[in-house]
């Protein structure tokens, strides 16, 4: 079985690299054509012309790629070396209905759509211990489950198309939630002159435990917010759950109030930092009171 990779960026790049260790990539496109070359060199692959090659030269294409028109577009470029049984597996974070469009499209080329966006991270990504929430059908979720091992740690399927994007945007509503907390805790606790590394470790081992916490805290009370999940991207998938939402009259105090944080962090030039850069407003916040 090969696979191709379209789009390289922090959580692409990861994929691929797990693919060609494990002997399946055949093929990488990129828009930045720099960072396709460079990948392509460094593992001995080839680099493809344009989207339309990865798809002839692969039998799952994997996508990951920033946003809902990106990700129709690509699914446009590919169908052209597109056949029956080829598979697309789109790990981008979308609207549900973004995904299920996608599905119609590649069906008129006779393959078909596994969305698939996942949690972990661009360590998880390189590493390969990704978590998969996946939709579409649970027969092509198992037969391209090779090429899906070395990339993750768990593929699990949740439902028929759009199903995937739905349990990614409860992850991203619950992130959004954690790391609210976690910023605002380290930056009382900052106010009141406790050690905040021993404050890490004394809470990382009880009940407050969580994944934020133990892996960006120790960077946000140093004041470094190295991406990680950007603050734009997240914005960009809160806003997705926002519109879902607000087309069933519902609306989100904590969506709401992130955003609102997330605007005034990109608005300050810090939509490129990791989104524990929240720190960054609540300790600003205690200091003006």
């Amino acid at each position: 079985m090969w696979a191709g990779v379209i789009g390289l960026g922090a959580m692409g790049s990861g994929i691929a690299a797990n693919l060609a260790q494990a002997g399946m990539l055949a093929t990488v496109w990129n828009r930045s054509r720099d960072k396709a070359e460079a990948l392509a060199e460094a593992h001995g692959v080839a680099l493809a012309e344009e989207p339309a090659t990865v798809a002839a030269a692969a039998d799952v294409i994997f996508l990951s790629v920033g946003a809902d028109d990106d990700v129709l577009e690509v699914i446009d470029a590919l169908q052209a070396g597109l056949e029956p049984g080829k598979v697309v597996v789109d790990t981008s974070t979308v609207a549900p209905d973004t995904a299920r469009t996608a599905a119609g499209r590649l069906r008129r080329a006779g393959a078909e759509l596994l969305d698939a966006p996942v949690s972990g991270g661009p360590e998880g990504a390189r590493k390969g211990t990704m978590v998969m929430m996946i939709g579409g059908e649970e027969a092509t979720l198992q037969r391209v489950q090779p090429a899906l091992d070395p990339i993750c740690g768990a593929a699990h399927h949740m439902g028929p198309v759009g199903a995937g994007q739905a349990t990614k945007a409860v992850n991203q509503v619950m992130v959004a939630g954690v790391i609210q907390g976690v910023a605002a805790g380290l930056a009382y606790g900052r106010g009141q002159g406790l050690d905040l590394h021993q404050v890490i470790e004394v809470l990382g081992a009880g009940a407050a435990s969580n994944w934020q916490l133990l892996n960006r805290g120790p960077n946000a009370v140093e004041d470094r917010f190295p991406p990680g999940f950007k603050v734009a991207l997240h914005r960009k998938d809160l806003a997705i759950v926002r519109d879902v939402l607000a087309a069933q009259g519902i609306d989100l105090d904590l969506i709401e109030r992130t955003l609102a944080d997330y605007d005034r962090l990109v608005e300050q030039g810090y939509g490129d930092e990791d989104i524990s850069a929240l720190y960054r407003l609540r300790t600003a916040e205690l200091k003006a009171e």
